[in-house]
């Protein structure tokens, strides 16, 4: 029992009030840094009126989900059956003609007569022409200079064997 109150009186001796002071203020200081640190760092409040950003998660393809496949085309090849050439006299310069007979490929109108010279533009299935020069041999063909009536700017030179003439439009 002696040696207990030997222990309590040792702790009073150390325990004086001002201790006890000097305690409690260097916690406090060290609690007003720590909220001071806390309230410097945090980040700026978001305006007020503007939208928050939606995010939508979009789960990644499972095995049981198919997976898309390209399909490979076959490869068209031409082929060697040209049209006959029309009938003599039923076209001629300042009548009207009608592209025909490519198999929705659409005809080459080229710059000058002949398989070489180079494509100007093509002249789909169906799409109606005037001829205005003609007709021209070359490379085993008749070729016959085409301008569509409503642009000017598309005319070139045609293989007559997929042309068919047509009442004035």
């Amino acid at each position: 029992m002696d040696e207990l109150r030997k222990i309590v009186d040792q702790i009073r001796r150390y325990l004086t009030p001002w201790v006890l002071l000097g305690a409690i203020g260097i916690a406090l200081l060290f609690l007003s840094l720590t909220v001071i640190v806390i309230l410097a760092s945090r980040s700026a409040p978001a305006p007020k009126g503007l939208p928050t950003a939606a995010l939508y998660v979009i789960p990644a393809p499972t095995d049981t989900l198919p997976v898309p496949t390209t399909v490979q085309l076959p490869t068209p090849t031409p082929t060697s059956e040209v049209p006959p050439p029309p009938p003599p006299g039923v076209i001629a310069v300042g009548s009207f003609v009608q592209v025909t007979g490519t198999g929705s490929v659409g005809l080459r109108l080229r710059d000058n007569p002949g398989l070489e010279s180079k494509t100007e533009f093509l002249g789909m299935d169906a799409e109606v022409f005037k001829i205005t020069d003609g007709p021209q041999e070359a490379d085993g063909y008749t070729w016959w200079h085409l301008v569509a009536p409503y642009d000017e700017q598309r005319h070139g030179w045609a293989v007559a064997n997929y042309l068919s003439a047509i009442a004035n439009p």
